[in-house]
């Protein structure tokens, strides 16, 4: 399939090629999650789910695996880091947090087993997608995201989810210093801190460590009849 990206086109095997949904839980984008509790903005990771859901879809057709991505701490906050570490100062105003969840349970924010951390309804797992956690921005660090890629035989990996600029760079930024080809659908992220932010991390993108692309591109790619 060839991908209409910025700076060029991608030519990308769907069988060498997985979508990567960084983050899309309830904590980040769902009414009562920790950053709705905390006064944010979800509006903009709110818009990114209906062309997410159809990106993925649209993969799930072609035999695209998918594998989510979602972060989350254990209970008693071990696992952040020492307390003077910036992971540590960056989270720990608001996490393990207890809230009032929509679904009638106590939540905790970013509290791994909770309602917070769990994926957004809308973008709900099928069977044959995986789910990794993590506990840093990146993808990456310290998960088996890189070993199950290498086993599934990915080489490109087609980026969505929150917030652009912090998760997703980080994740992408990883992606390519590891040489996979990194393409984000820029329709498909939302930066609740500002626009400004969003855009700055597409220009970087594009100009250094992947490709630029959107939801319709990527279906376009997906269902073009095979050559033949």
């Amino acid at each position: 399939m060839i991908i209409e990206a910025r700076p060029g086109p991608l030519t990308a095997d769907p069988q060498r090629t997985a979508v990567v949904v960084v983050d899309m839980q309830n904590d980040f984008g769902a009414e009562g999650g920790g950053v709705h509790a905390g006064g944010g903005d979800i509006s903009v990771v709110r818009a990114a789910v209906a062309p997410t859901a159809a990106a993925l879809d649209a993969a799930r057709r072609a035999g695209i695996r998918v594998i989510y991505l979602t972060h989350g701490y254990a209970p008693d906050l071990s696992d952040m880091g020492p307390r003077d570490s910036k992971n540590w100062l960056v989270h720990a105003t608001h996490v393990g947090q207890e809230t009032a969840a929509p679904d009638g349970s106590t939540g905790r924010i970013l509290v791994r087993g909770t309602w917070n951390t769990r994926i957004l309804a809308e973008l709900t797992p099928r069977d044959g997608d995986l789910v990794i956690g993590k506990t840093r921005f990146s993808g990456f660090h310290g998960t088996g995201l890189d070993a199950t890629l290498r086993g599934l035989g990915v080489d490109t990996l087609i980026v969505t989810g929150c917030t652009t600029s912090v998760c997703v760079e980080s994740t992408v930024r990883d992606a390519m210093f590891l040489d996979y080809r990194p393409v984000l659908l820029a329709d498909c992220t939302g930066e609740p801190q500002g626009r400004e932010h969003h855009e700055s991390t597409l220009v970087l993108i594009e100009r250094v460590f992947g490709w630029v692309a959107d939801s319709a591109a990527f279906r376009r790619a997906v269902d073009a009849p095979m050559p033949g």
